[in-house]
């Protein structure tokens, strides 16, 4: 068994701060598309964009490369009928894309959540948080739709193994997620 060693030195450990509404959404460790679907009619994924491209510094160091060393990075946004609810950011060292994480090149519009968390060799490491301010490049990409952005996102990532390559997802949350009909409130 191979032990995965993850240490995030730019992200915290706790979500210290946060919305007491918004914590259930940001402690869970199960499959946030699972939990999304659960709680609405209708649940799609809106792809921006995947491809190869440069990723923030900090994620470069998670993932091992090189500052500025062009990586697979996928966009999406996760949408509870209709509304976007999550802004979803994963990225993987380009090599990986013919190895352990191949099928990422052809998820297209379906949600990386089931490829995760149906895979039983996938190991999830602990999470970490972070509220966004619009100086955040995923901030800025995950607010550009709404009409008065708040001040702040609250946003969490971790790293998921595959026969040790790594893949870093992170998840923005967005306002829409406390609407009441998004089923925020935990019973």
């Amino acid at each position: 068994m191979t032990i995965y060693t993850f240490k995030d030195e730019y992200w915290k450990q706790r979500a210290q701060g946060a919305n007491i509404k918004m914590l259930p959404w940001l402690r869970d460790h199960g499959s946030l598309t699972r939990r999304i679907q659960q709680r609405c009619d209708h649940f799609s994924v809106f792809n921006v964009k995947s491809g190869l491209s440069r990723i923030a510094r900090d994620e470069s160091a998670l993932l091992n490369i090189a500052p500025y060393q062009l990586a697979w990075s996928r966009e999406v946004f996760l949408c509870m009928d209709e509304k976007p609810v999550v802004f979803a950011h994963s990225a993987c060292r380009a090599r990986d894309l013919s190895g352990a994480w191949h099928a990422l090149r052809i998820l297209g519009n379906k949600p990386l959540g089931a490829v995760l968390f149906s895979h039983p060799q996938v190991v999830r490491r602990p999470l970490h948080y972070k509220a966004l301010n619009a100086h955040h490049p995923l901030y800025r990409r995950a607010a550009f739709h709404l009409i008065n952005p708040p001040a702040r996102l609250w946003a969490r990532r971790s790293l998921f193994y595959l026969h040790n390559a790594p893949l870093l997802v992170t998840e923005v949350f967005l306002p829409e997620i406390l609407n009441p009909a998004a089923g925020y409130e935990e019973a």
